[in-house]
């Protein structure tokens, strides 16, 4: 496998088939779509999973609050668009993720997954990345789980929001703390 992706680097582009328009899935996604933007990339192992739904639906629940800080969030698995779609049309309390408030991408050829150094090798499955790209395409922060571990929304919206300062971040550091000064 060769990872292309690397913090500090630009986020390797991409095209995706998406869930931009659900209804004929005719709309796919690309990073080049989101410059002048902050975009969090979510992959995630498959749909009709168990933790999946949970980390996609929490996102979802505070999307708001990434749009208010001009962040943007893509989840992407390795399924199809048709299994996106009947996913996005079961509801929450079915295992679905009924309204959810971003594209889904279809890694199908699991290029991306393999660039951003997530694909699972013989399983054809991400593991739990998440990337944060910034405004100019440069990629920010990166973090992996294994499968059977959600992400936080909280300590993602805390991590853009560092970001966004552009000063020396300590840890622990909430926003509206000052950063550090040398």
């Amino acid at each position: 496998m060769s990872v292309k992706a690397k913090v500090g680097q630009p986020a390797p582009d991409f095209v995706l088939p998406s869930t931009k328009n659900v209804e004929k899935l005719d709309q796919p996604v690309k990073l080049s779509d989101y410059k002048g933007k902050w975009v969090v990339l979510l992959f995630y192992p498959l749909d009709f999973t168990f933790v999946c739904p949970t980390e996609l639906t929490a996102f979802s629940d505070r999307y708001d609050e990434f749009e208010g800080i001009g962040a943007e969030v893509i989840g992407i698995s390795t399924d199809s668009v048709y299994s996106h779609r009947a996913w996005l049309n079961l509801d929450r309390d079915k295992g679905g993720v009924a309204g959810l408030k971003y594209a889904l991408g279809s890694d199908i050829n699991k290029t991306m997954a393999e660039d951003y150094g997530v694909l699972i090798d013989g399983k054809g499955i991400a593991l739990r990345g998440l990337f944060v790209v910034d405004p100019e395409g440069i990629l920010r922060y990166s973090v992996v789980h294994d499968l059977n571990i959600g992400r936080s929304t909280e300590e993602t919206l805390r991590v853009i929001q560092a970001l966004q300062t552009g000063g020396l971040c300590q840890a622990e550091w909430r926003p509206g703390q000052a950063t550090l000064k040398v």
